[in-house]
């Protein structure tokens, strides 16, 4: 019966976000190639552990697992951990459930996993939306946090990051609803700035690839390594198959 519950909550949750996909705007594409650049790695823990840490857990992951992006136990004893944890504990925070689910209505999902999940809009994956959410939030004074998101509409996380980014509002135009002509839809058109950030936009967007770059290869830390694994074994069946090939020519050739 537990078992049935957590099933039923998970897809409960899954088409929740499947709606608010839905109803968003198209997602940007992430470069994947940040995924392998350890400097970008280290920049996005950076960030990951200044602006997001403080209420999304990573339970899954240990602090001491960030060696594999170039990083010291004692850098990230220094600069990444902000509490009282230890080296080799897992990435927890100390707001209670509780707490969270008051402040913000409900609480804020582990990370671990989140640049793994897949949508059916477009192909996209998790890391194509987090990397357009981050960079699509926008003033909204009919909102209790006062931000909205264009790639989740009705969103209830405030806009983080908006100290590096500024400020911006949605400019939205009036359409013809193409399913039933006689409606006018608000259709997304842009953000436009209010107040700048300390980044420029370029320089935000590269910040932003670099968190979900983090986000990404905290997911799964081995995919270069089974990436590459999984290049040599293709190329051994490939040489394989020839040998094997010429074998078997030679076995047959004096057999009529």
């Amino acid at each position: 019966m537990k078992k049935l519950i957590l099933g039923l909550l998970a897809s409960l949750f899954v088409y929740t976000g499947a709606q608010a996909a839905a109803a968003g705007i198209p997602w940007d594409k992430f470069p994947d190639k940040r995924v392998t650049d350890m400097a970008a790695l280290q920049n996005g823990a950076k960030l990951f552990a200044n602006y997001c840490l403080n209420c999304h857990a990573a339970a899954f992951m240990r602090y001491n697992r960030l060696r594999d992006i170039g990083l010291t136990e004692e850098q990230i004893q220094e600069n990444l951990i902000f509490t009282g944890a230890k080296v080799g504990d897992t990435m927890k925070v100390a707001m209670q459930p509780a707490d969270a689910k008051a402040w913000f209505g409900k609480v804020p999902p582990d990370l671990t996993l989140v640049a793994r999940s897949r949508s059916a809009m477009g192909g996209g994956s998790g890391a194509d939306y987090i990397y357009t959410y981050l960079r699509t939030y926008y003033r909204d004074d009919s909102k209790l946090t006062g931000w909205n998101n264009a790639a989740f509409p009705g969103v209830g996380m405030p806009h983080v990051l908006w100290e590096l980014q500024g400020q911006h509002r949605a400019v939205f135009a009036e359409k013809k609803d193409p399913l039933d002509p006689t409606k006018v839809v608000q259709v997304f058109q842009g953000l436009e700035q209010i107040t700048p950030g300390t980044m420029s936009k370029d320089e935000y967007n590269e910040a932003v690839a670099d968190l979900v770059a983090y986000l990404k290869w905290m997911a799964e830390p081995n995919q270069t390594d089974r990436v590459r694994l999984g290049v040599l074994v293709m190329l051994f069946l490939g040489v394989f198959i020839v040998i094997a090939w010429r074998l078997n020519a030679s076995f047959w050739k004096d057999i009529k």
